[in-house]
Protein backbone atom coordinates (compact mmCIF):
# COMPACT_ATOMS: atom_id res chain seq x y z
CA UNK A 1 0.00 0.00 0.00
CA UNK A 2 3.05 2.19 -0.23
CA UNK A 3 3.68 4.40 -3.29
CA UNK A 4 6.97 5.23 -4.98
CA UNK A 5 7.47 8.38 -2.96
CA UNK A 6 7.13 6.50 0.30
CA UNK A 7 4.16 8.56 1.51
CA UNK A 8 1.72 5.62 1.89
CA UNK A 9 0.88 4.28 5.31
CA UNK A 10 1.78 0.64 4.68
CA UNK A 11 0.49 -2.45 6.54
CA UNK A 12 2.26 -1.60 9.81
CA UNK A 13 1.08 2.01 9.60
CA UNK A 14 -2.46 0.85 8.92
CA UNK A 15 -2.39 -1.41 12.00
CA UNK A 16 -1.11 1.43 14.18
CA UNK A 17 -3.69 3.83 12.82
CA UNK A 18 -6.52 1.35 13.43
CA UNK A 19 -5.34 0.73 16.97
CA UNK A 20 -5.18 4.47 17.62
CA UNK A 21 -8.70 4.96 16.26
CA UNK A 22 -10.07 2.12 18.40
CA UNK A 23 -8.32 3.49 21.49
CA UNK A 24 -9.59 7.00 20.74
CA UNK A 25 -13.12 5.73 20.39
CA UNK A 26 -12.95 3.93 23.74
CA UNK A 27 -11.37 6.96 25.36
CA UNK A 28 -14.01 9.23 23.86
CA UNK A 29 -16.76 6.94 25.13
CA UNK A 30 -15.33 6.99 28.63
CA UNK A 31 -14.84 10.77 28.47
CA UNK A 32 -18.44 11.20 27.32
CA UNK A 33 -19.67 9.07 30.19
CA UNK A 34 -17.61 11.13 32.63
CA UNK A 35 -18.98 14.38 31.19
CA UNK A 36 -22.54 13.08 31.42
CA UNK A 37 -21.94 12.03 35.02
CA UNK A 38 -20.56 15.50 35.77
CA UNK A 39 -23.63 17.12 34.26
CA UNK A 40 -25.93 15.04 36.41
CA UNK A 41 -23.90 15.93 39.50
CA UNK A 42 -24.42 19.61 38.73
CA UNK A 43 -28.21 19.28 38.63
CA UNK A 44 -30.02 20.18 41.83
CA UNK A 45 -31.46 16.74 42.59
CA UNK A 46 -33.46 18.20 45.47
CA UNK A 47 -35.65 19.78 42.83
CA UNK A 48 -38.09 17.98 40.58
CA UNK A 49 -38.47 20.38 37.66
CA UNK A 50 -41.80 19.05 36.42
CA UNK A 51 -43.50 19.54 39.79
CA UNK A 52 -41.78 22.80 40.79
CA UNK A 53 -44.25 25.53 41.79
CA UNK A 54 -44.00 29.15 42.93
CA UNK A 55 -45.44 29.41 46.44
CA UNK A 56 -44.75 33.00 47.48
CA UNK A 57 -43.50 36.43 46.46
CA UNK A 58 -41.94 38.73 49.04
CA UNK A 59 -39.93 41.95 48.96
CA UNK A 60 -37.23 43.78 50.89
CA UNK A 61 -36.57 47.40 49.95
CA UNK A 62 -33.04 48.78 50.30
CA UNK A 63 -32.42 52.54 50.15
CA UNK A 64 -29.38 53.84 48.31
CA UNK A 65 -28.02 57.36 48.79
CA UNK A 66 -30.18 59.85 47.00
CA UNK A 67 -32.34 58.53 48.56
CA UNK A 68 -33.40 55.93 46.03
CA UNK A 69 -35.48 52.90 47.04
CA UNK A 70 -34.43 49.62 45.41
CA UNK A 71 -36.91 46.77 46.06
CA UNK A 72 -35.55 43.20 46.01
CA UNK A 73 -38.03 40.48 45.03
CA UNK A 74 -37.78 36.88 46.24
CA UNK A 75 -39.79 34.08 44.61
CA UNK A 76 -40.12 31.00 46.81
CA UNK A 77 -41.01 27.50 45.59
CA UNK A 78 -42.39 24.27 46.98
CA UNK A 79 -38.95 22.62 46.75
CA UNK A 80 -36.79 25.06 48.68
CA UNK A 81 -35.28 26.72 45.61
CA UNK A 82 -35.79 30.49 45.49
CA UNK A 83 -34.94 33.23 43.04
CA UNK A 84 -33.94 36.88 43.42
CA UNK A 85 -34.83 39.82 41.22
CA UNK A 86 -34.76 43.60 41.53
CA UNK A 87 -37.25 46.34 40.75
CA UNK A 88 -35.64 49.35 39.10
CA UNK A 89 -34.22 51.95 41.46
CA UNK A 90 -36.72 54.60 42.48
CA UNK A 91 -39.72 52.40 41.68
CA UNK A 92 -42.34 51.04 44.06
CA UNK A 93 -42.40 47.42 45.21
CA UNK A 94 -46.11 47.51 44.36
CA UNK A 95 -45.20 47.00 40.70
CA UNK A 96 -44.11 43.47 41.66
CA UNK A 97 -46.49 42.72 44.51
CA UNK A 98 -49.67 43.10 42.49
CA UNK A 99 -48.35 40.41 40.11
CA UNK A 100 -48.04 37.87 42.93
CA UNK A 101 -51.44 36.26 42.33
CA UNK A 102 -50.57 35.84 38.66
CA UNK A 103 -47.41 33.80 39.24
CA UNK A 104 -48.02 31.84 42.47
CA UNK A 105 -48.89 28.26 41.60
CA UNK A 106 -47.04 28.39 38.28
CA UNK A 107 -43.94 26.41 37.37
CA UNK A 108 -41.08 28.98 37.47
CA UNK A 109 -39.19 27.15 34.73
CA UNK A 110 -41.81 28.26 32.19
CA UNK A 111 -39.99 31.56 31.87
CA UNK A 112 -41.21 32.66 28.44
CA UNK A 113 -44.79 31.63 29.22
CA UNK A 114 -44.83 33.61 32.47
CA UNK A 115 -43.20 36.62 30.82
CA UNK A 116 -45.91 36.62 28.16
CA UNK A 117 -48.49 36.41 30.94
CA UNK A 118 -47.24 39.43 32.89
CA UNK A 119 -45.42 41.64 30.38
CA UNK A 120 -48.63 43.58 29.67
CA UNK A 121 -48.28 45.13 33.15
CA UNK A 122 -44.97 46.77 32.32
CA UNK A 123 -44.30 50.08 30.65
CA UNK A 124 -41.62 52.60 29.82
CA UNK A 125 -39.43 53.93 32.62
CA UNK A 126 -39.87 52.41 36.05
CA UNK A 127 -43.29 50.87 35.43
CA UNK A 128 -41.56 47.78 34.06
CA UNK A 129 -39.82 47.12 37.36
CA UNK A 130 -42.18 44.49 38.73
CA UNK A 131 -42.28 42.43 35.53
CA UNK A 132 -38.50 42.47 35.27
CA UNK A 133 -37.87 41.59 38.92
CA UNK A 134 -40.01 38.49 38.51
CA UNK A 135 -38.32 37.59 35.22
CA UNK A 136 -34.88 37.83 36.81
CA UNK A 137 -35.99 35.68 39.75
CA UNK A 138 -37.31 33.03 37.34
CA UNK A 139 -33.91 32.82 35.62
CA UNK A 140 -32.20 32.61 39.01
CA UNK A 141 -34.40 29.65 39.95
CA UNK A 142 -33.83 27.92 36.61
CA UNK A 143 -30.07 28.23 36.92
CA UNK A 144 -30.13 26.83 40.44
CA UNK A 145 -32.34 23.91 39.42
CA UNK A 146 -30.18 22.94 36.45
CA UNK A 147 -26.86 23.85 38.05
CA UNK A 148 -25.70 26.39 35.46
CA UNK A 149 -25.12 30.16 35.39
CA UNK A 150 -27.75 32.21 33.57
CA UNK A 151 -25.43 33.20 30.73
CA UNK A 152 -25.10 29.51 29.80
CA UNK A 153 -28.84 29.25 29.26
CA UNK A 154 -28.62 32.23 26.88
CA UNK A 155 -26.18 30.35 24.66
CA UNK A 156 -22.90 30.82 26.51
CA UNK A 157 -20.62 33.78 27.07
CA UNK A 158 -18.57 35.90 24.70
CA UNK A 159 -16.48 37.43 27.52
CA UNK A 160 -15.30 36.60 31.03
CA UNK A 161 -15.30 40.18 32.35
CA UNK A 162 -17.82 42.97 31.89
CA UNK A 163 -16.55 46.52 31.34
CA UNK A 164 -18.02 49.13 33.70
CA UNK A 165 -18.39 52.88 33.35
CA UNK A 166 -19.89 55.33 35.82
CA UNK A 167 -21.33 58.77 36.38
CA UNK A 168 -18.96 61.30 37.94
CA UNK A 169 -20.06 64.00 40.38
CA UNK A 170 -20.16 67.34 38.58
CA UNK A 171 -18.42 70.54 39.54
CA UNK A 172 -18.93 74.03 38.13
CA UNK A 173 -15.14 74.33 38.19
CA UNK A 174 -13.92 72.56 35.03
CA UNK A 175 -10.57 71.67 36.65
CA UNK A 176 -12.24 70.04 39.66
CA UNK A 177 -14.61 68.15 37.36
CA UNK A 178 -11.67 66.97 35.27
CA UNK A 179 -9.75 65.76 38.32
CA UNK A 180 -12.75 63.72 39.48
CA UNK A 181 -12.91 62.00 36.11
CA UNK A 182 -9.16 61.45 36.15
CA UNK A 183 -9.52 59.77 39.57
CA UNK A 184 -12.07 57.38 38.07
CA UNK A 185 -9.41 56.36 35.58
CA UNK A 186 -6.28 56.42 37.74
CA UNK A 187 -7.56 55.37 41.16
CA UNK A 188 -10.47 53.08 40.23
CA UNK A 189 -9.06 51.73 37.00
CA UNK A 190 -12.08 52.53 34.84
CA UNK A 191 -11.45 52.10 31.12
CA UNK A 192 -14.57 54.04 30.07
CA UNK A 193 -15.68 57.38 31.54
CA UNK A 194 -18.92 59.34 31.63
CA UNK A 195 -19.66 62.96 32.49
CA UNK A 196 -22.98 64.76 32.97
CA UNK A 197 -22.79 68.14 31.28
CA UNK A 198 -26.03 70.06 30.99
CA UNK A 199 -26.99 73.66 30.42
CA UNK A 200 -27.48 74.19 34.17
CA UNK A 201 -23.68 74.21 34.43
CA UNK A 202 -23.53 77.47 32.45
CA UNK A 203 -27.02 78.97 32.80
CA UNK A 204 -25.95 81.34 35.60
CA UNK A 205 -23.66 83.09 33.14
CA UNK A 206 -25.50 85.76 31.12
CA UNK A 207 -26.11 85.27 27.40
CA UNK A 208 -25.55 81.48 27.41
CA UNK A 209 -29.09 80.04 27.29
CA UNK A 210 -32.21 81.38 25.58
CA UNK A 211 -35.52 80.32 27.15
CA UNK A 212 -38.92 81.77 28.05
CA UNK A 213 -39.36 83.02 31.61
CA UNK A 214 -42.20 82.17 33.96
CA UNK A 215 -42.45 78.47 33.14
CA UNK A 216 -44.30 76.41 35.75
CA UNK A 217 -42.64 73.47 37.52
CA UNK A 218 -45.00 71.15 35.63
CA UNK A 219 -43.87 72.55 32.29
CA UNK A 220 -40.20 72.23 33.19
CA UNK A 221 -40.58 68.68 34.47
CA UNK A 222 -43.20 67.13 32.23
CA UNK A 223 -42.98 68.67 28.78
CA UNK A 224 -40.69 66.86 26.30
CA UNK A 225 -37.56 68.63 25.14
CA UNK A 226 -38.85 70.15 21.86
CA UNK A 227 -41.67 71.99 23.67
CA UNK A 228 -39.60 74.01 26.16
CA UNK A 229 -38.12 76.40 23.59
CA UNK A 230 -34.65 76.36 25.15
CA UNK A 231 -31.59 76.89 22.99
CA UNK A 232 -27.88 77.34 23.70
CA UNK A 233 -26.09 80.44 22.42
CA UNK A 234 -22.65 80.54 20.82
CA UNK A 235 -21.27 81.74 24.15
CA UNK A 236 -22.94 78.81 25.91
CA UNK A 237 -21.54 76.31 23.43
CA UNK A 238 -18.08 77.74 23.99
CA UNK A 239 -18.30 77.42 27.78
CA UNK A 240 -19.54 73.83 27.53
CA UNK A 241 -16.64 73.01 25.22
CA UNK A 242 -14.28 74.44 27.83
CA UNK A 243 -15.46 71.73 30.25
CA UNK A 244 -14.91 68.93 27.74
CA UNK A 245 -11.52 70.29 26.68
CA UNK A 246 -10.35 70.43 30.30
CA UNK A 247 -11.52 66.88 30.92
CA UNK A 248 -9.83 65.58 27.78
CA UNK A 249 -6.61 67.30 28.78
CA UNK A 250 -6.75 65.52 32.15
CA UNK A 251 -7.73 62.00 31.03
CA UNK A 252 -6.29 61.90 27.53
CA UNK A 253 -7.85 61.03 24.19
CA UNK A 254 -7.33 57.27 24.42
CA UNK A 255 -10.12 56.48 26.89
CA UNK A 256 -13.77 56.54 25.72
CA UNK A 257 -15.72 59.46 27.21
CA UNK A 258 -19.53 59.57 27.17
CA UNK A 259 -21.87 62.47 27.98
CA UNK A 260 -25.36 62.59 29.52
CA UNK A 261 -27.97 65.05 30.86
CA UNK A 262 -27.52 67.81 28.30
CA UNK A 263 -30.80 69.41 29.38
CA UNK A 264 -34.13 69.90 27.65
CA UNK A 265 -32.75 71.85 24.73
CA UNK A 266 -33.97 72.00 21.15
CA UNK A 267 -32.91 69.88 18.21
CA UNK A 268 -30.85 72.67 16.62
CA UNK A 269 -28.83 73.18 19.79
CA UNK A 270 -28.18 69.45 20.09
CA UNK A 271 -26.83 69.35 16.55
CA UNK A 272 -24.65 72.41 17.18
CA UNK A 273 -23.23 70.79 20.32
CA UNK A 274 -22.64 67.54 18.46
CA UNK A 275 -20.57 69.42 15.91
CA UNK A 276 -18.70 71.43 18.54
CA UNK A 277 -17.78 68.28 20.47
CA UNK A 278 -16.46 66.47 17.39
CA UNK A 279 -12.80 67.27 18.12
CA UNK A 280 -13.10 65.70 21.59
CA UNK A 281 -14.14 62.34 20.12
CA UNK A 282 -16.97 61.55 22.55
CA UNK A 283 -18.31 57.99 22.60
CA UNK A 284 -21.85 59.37 22.63
CA UNK A 285 -24.31 62.03 23.73
CA UNK A 286 -27.09 60.32 25.66
CA UNK A 287 -30.89 60.75 25.63
CA UNK A 288 -30.77 64.05 23.79
CA UNK A 289 -34.55 63.98 23.19
CA UNK A 290 -37.27 61.45 24.11
CA UNK A 291 -36.74 58.22 22.18
CA UNK A 292 -40.26 58.24 20.68
CA UNK A 293 -39.34 61.05 18.26
CA UNK A 294 -37.71 58.72 15.77
CA UNK A 295 -37.53 61.13 12.84
CA UNK A 296 -36.00 63.88 14.97
CA UNK A 297 -33.41 61.45 16.36
CA UNK A 298 -32.66 60.34 12.83
CA UNK A 299 -32.06 63.97 11.82
CA UNK A 300 -29.78 64.58 14.80
CA UNK A 301 -27.82 61.38 14.12
CA UNK A 302 -27.41 62.29 10.45
CA UNK A 303 -26.18 65.82 11.20
CA UNK A 304 -24.16 65.31 14.39
CA UNK A 305 -20.62 63.89 14.05
CA UNK A 306 -20.83 62.99 17.76
CA UNK A 307 -22.65 59.62 18.14
CA UNK A 308 -26.16 59.61 19.62
CA UNK A 309 -27.37 56.98 22.12
CA UNK A 310 -30.70 56.27 23.82
CA UNK A 311 -32.76 53.46 25.34
CA UNK A 312 -32.79 53.36 29.15
CA UNK A 313 -36.54 54.13 29.24
CA UNK A 314 -37.65 51.81 26.43
CA UNK A 315 -39.77 48.78 27.38
CA UNK A 316 -39.58 45.67 25.16
CA UNK A 317 -37.66 45.13 21.97
CA UNK A 318 -40.05 46.73 19.47
CA UNK A 319 -38.98 50.31 20.26
CA UNK A 320 -35.33 49.37 19.88
CA UNK A 321 -35.97 47.58 16.61
CA UNK A 322 -37.61 50.69 15.17
CA UNK A 323 -34.63 52.86 16.12
CA UNK A 324 -32.09 50.35 14.81
CA UNK A 325 -33.89 49.64 11.56
CA UNK A 326 -34.03 53.36 10.76
CA UNK A 327 -30.52 54.00 12.13
CA UNK A 328 -31.98 56.82 14.20
CA UNK A 329 -29.22 56.38 16.79
CA UNK A 330 -25.59 55.28 16.69
CA UNK A 331 -25.82 53.05 19.77
CA UNK A 332 -28.55 51.70 22.03
CA UNK A 333 -28.60 51.70 25.82
CA UNK A 334 -31.21 49.42 27.44
CA UNK A 335 -31.57 49.19 31.20
CA UNK A 336 -32.34 45.58 32.06
CA UNK A 337 -34.79 46.75 34.74
CA UNK A 338 -36.79 48.66 32.12
CA UNK A 339 -36.28 46.85 28.83
CA UNK A 340 -38.04 43.64 29.90
CA UNK A 341 -35.42 41.60 31.72
CA UNK A 342 -32.60 39.25 30.88
CA UNK A 343 -33.92 37.42 27.82
CA UNK A 344 -35.64 40.45 26.28
CA UNK A 345 -32.44 42.51 26.57
CA UNK A 346 -30.44 39.66 25.05
CA UNK A 347 -32.90 39.61 22.13
CA UNK A 348 -32.55 43.39 21.77
CA UNK A 349 -28.78 43.06 21.54
CA UNK A 350 -28.96 40.27 18.96
CA UNK A 351 -31.39 42.24 16.81
CA UNK A 352 -29.28 45.40 17.03
CA UNK A 353 -26.25 43.37 15.99
CA UNK A 354 -27.99 42.52 12.72
CA UNK A 355 -28.39 46.25 12.02
CA UNK A 356 -24.79 47.05 12.92
CA UNK A 357 -25.73 48.90 16.12
CA UNK A 358 -23.59 48.38 19.27
CA UNK A 359 -25.25 48.02 22.69
CA UNK A 360 -24.17 49.63 25.95
CA UNK A 361 -26.25 49.01 29.09
CA UNK A 362 -27.58 51.29 31.82
CA UNK A 363 -27.84 50.15 35.45
CA UNK A 364 -28.23 52.13 38.66
CA UNK A 365 -29.48 49.68 41.29
CA UNK A 366 -28.22 46.97 43.63
CA UNK A 367 -25.89 44.01 42.96
CA UNK A 368 -28.88 41.75 42.17
CA UNK A 369 -29.84 43.61 39.01
CA UNK A 370 -26.21 44.40 38.29
CA UNK A 371 -25.40 40.69 38.13
CA UNK A 372 -28.45 40.07 35.95
CA UNK A 373 -26.97 42.69 33.61
CA UNK A 374 -23.59 40.96 33.79
CA UNK A 375 -25.03 37.61 32.66
CA UNK A 376 -26.89 39.27 29.80
CA UNK A 377 -23.84 41.27 28.74
CA UNK A 378 -21.62 38.19 28.85
CA UNK A 379 -23.88 36.38 26.39
CA UNK A 380 -24.56 39.31 24.03
CA UNK A 381 -22.08 39.76 21.21
CA UNK A 382 -22.43 43.49 20.46
CA UNK A 383 -22.11 44.63 24.10
CA UNK A 384 -19.81 47.59 24.88
CA UNK A 385 -19.97 48.56 28.56
CA UNK A 386 -22.43 48.63 31.47
CA UNK A 387 -23.11 51.64 33.67
CA UNK A 388 -22.88 51.45 37.46
CA UNK A 389 -24.08 54.22 39.78
CA UNK A 390 -22.67 52.78 43.00
CA UNK A 391 -18.91 53.17 42.82
CA UNK A 392 -19.09 55.69 45.64
CA UNK A 393 -21.44 53.64 47.86
CA UNK A 394 -19.07 51.81 50.24
CA UNK A 395 -21.57 49.15 51.37
CA UNK A 396 -22.98 48.36 47.94
CA UNK A 397 -21.07 45.11 47.42
CA UNK A 398 -21.65 44.00 51.03
CA UNK A 399 -25.29 43.28 50.19
CA UNK A 400 -24.38 40.02 48.44
CA UNK A 401 -22.10 37.05 48.97
CA UNK A 402 -20.70 34.21 46.89
CA UNK A 403 -19.19 36.44 44.21
CA UNK A 404 -15.62 37.61 43.62
CA UNK A 405 -14.80 40.82 45.48
CA UNK A 406 -14.26 43.59 44.94
CA UNK A 407 -17.18 43.13 42.58
CA UNK A 408 -15.95 46.03 40.45
CA UNK A 409 -12.23 45.47 40.09
CA UNK A 410 -10.18 47.85 37.94
CA UNK A 411 -13.17 48.75 35.85
CA UNK A 412 -14.54 45.24 35.29
CA UNK A 413 -16.94 42.74 36.90
CA UNK A 414 -15.96 39.09 36.61
CA UNK A 415 -18.78 36.94 35.22
CA UNK A 416 -19.77 34.44 37.96
CA UNK A 417 -19.85 30.74 37.13
CA UNK A 418 -22.13 29.65 39.99
CA UNK A 419 -25.71 28.55 39.24
CA UNK A 420 -28.33 31.20 38.53
CA UNK A 421 -27.29 34.77 39.25
CA UNK A 422 -24.36 33.36 41.23
CA UNK A 423 -25.04 35.37 44.39
CA UNK A 424 -26.79 35.09 47.75
CA UNK A 425 -27.93 37.93 50.00
CA UNK A 426 -26.02 39.02 53.06
CA UNK A 427 -29.01 39.22 55.38
CA UNK A 428 -27.33 41.42 57.99
CA UNK A 429 -26.13 43.94 55.43
CA UNK A 430 -29.51 44.13 53.71
CA UNK A 431 -31.29 44.68 57.02
CA UNK A 432 -28.95 47.57 57.83
CA UNK A 433 -30.12 49.48 54.77
CA UNK A 434 -33.85 48.71 54.61
CA UNK A 435 -36.27 51.52 53.84
CA UNK A 436 -37.79 53.00 57.01
CA UNK A 437 -40.91 51.15 58.12
CA UNK A 438 -40.29 48.10 55.93
CA UNK A 439 -39.23 44.56 56.81
CA UNK A 440 -37.02 41.80 55.48
CA UNK A 441 -39.11 39.61 53.14
CA UNK A 442 -42.16 39.70 55.37
CA UNK A 443 -45.29 37.71 54.35
CA UNK A 444 -47.53 39.40 51.77
CA UNK A 445 -50.92 37.67 52.13
CA UNK A 446 -52.72 40.92 51.25
CA UNK A 447 -51.62 40.39 47.63
CA UNK A 448 -52.72 36.76 47.34
CA UNK A 449 -56.05 37.49 45.63
CA UNK A 450 -55.33 40.58 43.56
CA UNK A 451 -57.02 39.77 40.23
CA UNK A 452 -58.78 41.43 37.34
CA UNK A 453 -59.77 40.65 33.77
CA UNK A 454 -56.31 40.61 32.24
CA UNK A 455 -57.14 39.26 28.80
CA UNK A 456 -55.48 41.14 25.98
CA UNK A 457 -57.97 39.90 23.39
CA UNK A 458 -61.74 39.56 23.43
CA UNK A 459 -62.89 36.13 24.56
CA UNK A 460 -66.15 34.19 24.49
CA UNK A 461 -68.25 34.70 27.58
CA UNK A 462 -68.28 30.95 28.24
CA UNK A 463 -64.45 30.88 28.30
CA UNK A 464 -64.37 33.72 30.79
CA UNK A 465 -66.95 32.05 32.96
CA UNK A 466 -64.93 28.83 32.92
CA UNK A 467 -61.87 30.78 34.02
CA UNK A 468 -63.80 32.16 36.97
CA UNK A 469 -64.04 35.75 35.74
Amino acid sequence: MSNENGDGIGRRGLFKASAAMLGGALLGKNAGAQQQETRFRNVNTNSSPSTLKITDLRVATVVKPGPSPCPIVRLDTNQGVYGLGEVRDGASATYALFLKSRVVGENPLRISYLFQKIKQFGGGGRQAGGVVAIEEALWDIAGKVYGVPIYQMLGGKFRDKIRIYADTTESEDPKVFAQRLKARKDDMGLTWLKMDLGIEMIAKTPDTVTRPSGMTPWEQRSLPHPFLAMEVTDKGVGLLCDYVATVRQAVGMEIPLSMDHLGHIGVNSIIRLGKAYEKYNLAWMEDVIPWQYTELLQRITNESPTPILTGEDIYLKEGFLNLCEKHAVSKIHPDISTSGGILETHKIGEAAMDYGVPMAMHYAGLPIGAMASVHCAAATENFLACENHSLDVPWWQDLVEGVEKPIINKGFITVPDKPGLGITLNEDAVKQHLAPGTGYFEPTPQWDHERSGDWLWSQLRSERRAAGA
